[in-house]
C-alpha cells in the first residue's frame, strides 16, 4: 500500500490549502482515509476521517468549521481543504488508511503516507 500526500506549502493565517493523498495498492473504496498532523516536538494528532463511502466524516474540535475531508473513489484520492487557516495548524500532514470502514483513533490505521508540511505564518 503506498500513500502519496501532497499540496502543502507557506501560507499567512486566513489562506487556505488544499491536501490530496493518492493511494494504491489497497482496494481504495473499502477503506476509512483519514489526516493527522504532526507538530514540531508534539505527538501526531487525528484531524479528520472520512468513512468508506464518504457518507461519514468527524473532526477534531480545533479544526470544526474550517476543514472538510472528501475522497473520490474513482480517483483513490482523500482530499482535506483547509481554509481560514491558523499559525497553530503548522505541522506536517499525514495521511493514512485503516483496514475498516470507519476509524477515527491513531491506532486504527495501518499504512501512512510520507507526509507534507503545511506552515501558516501570522
Amino acid at each position: 500500500v503506498q500513500l502519496q500526500a501532497s499540496g502543502g506549502g507557506l501560507v499567512q493565517a486566513g489562506g487556505s490549502l488544499r491536501l490530496s493523498c493518492a493511494a494504491s495498492g489497497r482496494t481504495f473504496s473499502r477503506y476509512a482515509m483519514g489526516w493527522f498532523r504532526q507538530a514540531p516536538g508534539k505527538e501526531r494528532k487525528f484531524v479528520a476521517h472520512v468513512s468508506w463511502s464518504g457518507g461519514s466524516t468527524s473532526y477534531a474540535d480545533s479544526v470544526k468549521g474550517r476543514f472538510t475531508i472528501s475522497r473520490d473513489n474513482a480517483k483513490n484520492t482523500v482530499y482535506l481543504q483547509m481554509n481560514d487557516l491558523k499559525p497553530e495548524d503548522t505541522a506536517v500532514y499525514y495521511c493514512a488508511t485503516a483496514p475498516r470502514t470507519i476509524a477515527t483513533t491513531l491506532l486504527e490505521y495501518d499504512y501512512w503516507g510520507q507526509g507534507t508540511q503545511v506552515t501558516v505564518s501570522s
